[in-house]
């Protein structure tokens, strides 16, 4: 029996409100799928680059060499969006500290926050609950005097 080669793989998460994207990236040759289908079919067309910025930021030969699998649920349209690039993101900066080296690991994360912070970092603004006394979180019904 054949000893198989250690697999080569992590898994990190992007979040955007209520939205949570997982990404699986492992040692492949260069596919990136969402939830089972390619990234060029991603609704709303409007929003197909934000989800290809770290790719185009990086360039395509850093995806070359590792195969991304991205499950998303929860939230809107927009915020799966955010979720995706991030999950995306962090899993090639995770792969790359984890099984390449630290060096160009230390490159890609420069990068990606040099251009934009959420690609790696969560953003920790939460829909406030609504409170009783008025029809919102902060909006109050309006009062009367007679």
């Amino acid at each position: 029996m054949a000893e198989k080669a250690p697999l080569e793989s992590v898994q990190t998460f992007g979040r955007k409100k209520t939205a949570v994207a997982v990404a699986h990236c492992k040692r492949g040759k260069g596919l990136i799928k969402l939830n089972g289908s390619p990234l060029d079919l991603i609704q709303p067309e409007s929003m197909r680059f934000k989800v290809a910025e770290p790719i185009l930021l990086l360039g395509k030969q850093r995806f070359a060499n590792v195969d991304i699998r991205i499950r998303v649920k929860g939230g809107g349209h927009v915020s799966q969006i955010y979720a995706i690039r991030q999950a995306v993101a962090k899993s090639l900066v995770a792969f790359y500290q984890k099984f390449v080296d630290e060096q160009s690991k230390r490159e890609i994360k420069e990068l990606l926050l040099a251009y934009d912070r959420t690609l790696l970092v969560a953003d920790p603004r939460r829909c406030e609950p609504k409170k009783f006394g008025g029809k919102g979180a902060r909006s109050r019904f309006q009062k009367s005097y007679r």
